[in-house]
């Protein structure tokens, strides 16, 4: 973490995430079956933030595979700015965006879950600029991002903005 900030075990929790992405281990995958299942079956109750870093807010993102066809669903940290929905596509700092992202730029309309709240959205990549005064806000909450940031270089991880589709 910046500054050595935060709970011994946010911490830790980071020192081990970052040892897994350094080297190429990305436990998305295996973990998210279990979330979303929890998180749809408690209407967000469980699985809406992270146990070791609350502020982290989760939502579930539905996506359409781009060449599959396949209706997945993904949790993913976000933020919120109005009634726009900020989102990252860091895949934990490795060097490939997730696939929920390539997924997004196919097919932009989707639909999002926060806690029991189904809301329809069309999803954009954010500018340079857009990114720039989002980022901070990431990392602010989550400040591994940074560390993901640096260990995808040369990537820049993009944000994707989520706004309401009536």
């Amino acid at each position: 973490m910046n500054g050595r900030k935060g709970s011994l075990l946010q911490r830790l929790v980071e020192s081990v995430s970052h040892v897994a992405s350094r080297r190429g281990v990305y436990l998305g995958r295996r973990s998210t079956k279990l979330h979303v299942a929890l998180y749809r079956r408690t209407n967000g109750r469980l699985g809406a933030t992270m146990p070791v870093f609350p502020e982290a807010k989760i939502l579930l993102l539905n996506h359409v595979g781009a060449k599959s066809g396949t209706l997945r669903t993904s949790p993913v940290m976000y933020h919120a700015t109005g009634d726009t929905i900020a989102i990252v596509a860091s895949k934990a700092g490795q060097p490939t965006h997730p696939a929920w992202y390539h997924n997004l730029k196919a097919n932009p309309h989707t639909t999002i879950q926060i806690g029991a709240d189904h809301r329809p959205v069309t999803a954009r990549v954010a500018t340079d600029a857009e990114r720039a005064l989002l980022w901070p806000e990431f990392v602010a909450f989550f400040p591994s991002y940074d560390f993901y940031q640096r260990n995808a270089s040369p990537r820049i991880i993009p944000i994707l903005l989520l706004t309401p589709r009536r």
